[in-house]
């Protein structure tokens, strides 16, 4: 498993965890079509991550 925020900055979708923090707080992230703004989110294998218009699935890949 891995943290809603932690999977934002492996992915390069932000540089920072503060500034995954501030999207997820916002709003502007998905998780599986749903607003999720807990940064603390545990994704689990399959979970499809939407944000910026682009879906990225937690994957072991």
């Amino acid at each position: 498993m891995i943290k809603l925020d932690q999977f934002l900055k492996f992915m390069g979708i932000t540089s920072t965890g503060g500034q995954a923090k501030l999207m997820i707080i916002d709003g502007a992230v998905k998780v599986n079509g749903i607003v999720e703004t807990r940064r603390g989110r545990k994704l689990v294998l399959g979970d499809k991550v939407t944000v910026e218009g682009k879906t990225l699935e937690f994957n072991l890949d």
